[in-house]
């Protein structure tokens, strides 16, 4: 009997374990799949891709959409726009967000329920577009490169988070700090920064995906002004030139007008997957240097009992 028990017990984590890498290994399919037909469809023809039936490799293979991408000669100028202003955003935006999370974290600032509940108001209510705009004209930051990094500096609900995160850290490290004879910047900068790098890592990581795939302020406030124009800006009027040049193609086949077979061309949709590859590859290649500080508890053991 004590055989027959010992076997029982042998084979259950055997069939925990099968079972357990079937479900992950179809989650992993199920969150590859999309990204992975995005890729084989802008390595298609064009004209093939309207075709359907495009699943995990190109059927008739063709760079053509990439090399209709990199054709834009704006396209260098508003990658490095969009690189500096993603550097420039994240850097600010994590360094405020975990300052002011620290001042409004602290039990000895008397203001600190009513700042934080004037923060988290601004969430809620805003002046709408138009007052926006012209607050930007009034600031003279049409135009201008700052307009990409003042207004969205503070980010009240990145702030809510980090401040959050430090008043779930141990009370006695700020205070040890404090016999210590150290002031309020030099605990922020050496004590609470070094523990709360997994909320900055994820703070940084939005603030990167927020400044990198936006481009309606660009075309709010800085379409006059190519030399300040955005990778994202850029992958937006292309998309919308190549929805214009096939809703033409359409009407000339309707009226009987114009060439039939189109040897070089692009779709909408093949424009679109090769513009979302390109568009997202940077933070793909960033985001498994900032994954590790997720799950990673950086203030086990930094209080001894």
């Amino acid at each position: 009997m004590a055989r027959k028990k010992t076997g029982r017990r042998s084979i259950e984590p055997i069939i925990f374990n099968t079972i357990n890498t079937l479900i992950m290994l179809t989650i992993i399919v199920v969150m590859l799949y999309p990204f992975w037909n995005t890729i084989a469809v802008s390595f298609n023809n064009a004209q093939d891709t309207l075709r359907g039936g495009i699943t995990l490799w190109p059927r008739v293979f063709s760079t053509y959409n990439y090399e209709t991408v990199f054709k834009n000669q704006l396209l260098v100028i508003g990658a490095m726009n969009s690189v500096l202003r993603t550097a420039i955003s994240t850097i600010l935006g994590v360094f405020i967000s975990a300052l002011v999370g620290y001042v409004l974290s602290r039990p000895e600032f008397v203001l600190r329920k009513f700042a934080t509940r004037y923060f988290v108001l601004t969430m809620y209510v805003s002046a709408g577009l138009i007052p926006n705009y012209f607050l930007i004209k009034d600031l003279h930051l049409t135009n201008n490169f700052l307009v990409y990094i003042l207004p969205g500096m503070v980010s009240v609900f990145n702030i809510i988070v980090v401040k959050s995160f430090i008043q779930s850290l141990p009370s006695s490290l700020v205070e040890a700090g404090f016999i210590d004879g150290a002031g309020h910047f030099r605990c922020f900068f050496q004590i609470i920064l070094p523990c709360c790098k997994p909320v900055l890592a994820t703070v940084a990581l939005w603030c990167a995906v927020g400044a990198w795939n936006t481009w309606f302020d660009t075309f709010i406030y800085c379409s006059s002004n190519n030399n300040l124009t955005t990778l994202q800006y850029e992958m937006m009027k292309m998309l919308s030139s190549a929805m214009n040049a096939a809703s033409q193609r359409s009407q000339q086949a309707i009226f009987g007008q114009g060439t039939t077979t189109v040897v070089n061309t692009v779709t909408p949709a093949s424009m679109q997957a090769a513009v979302t590859v390109v568009a997202s590859l940077p933070i793909i290649m960033v985001y498994p240097f900032l994954q590790k500080y997720f799950v990673k508890g950086v203030t086990i053991g930094a209080v001894k009992g």
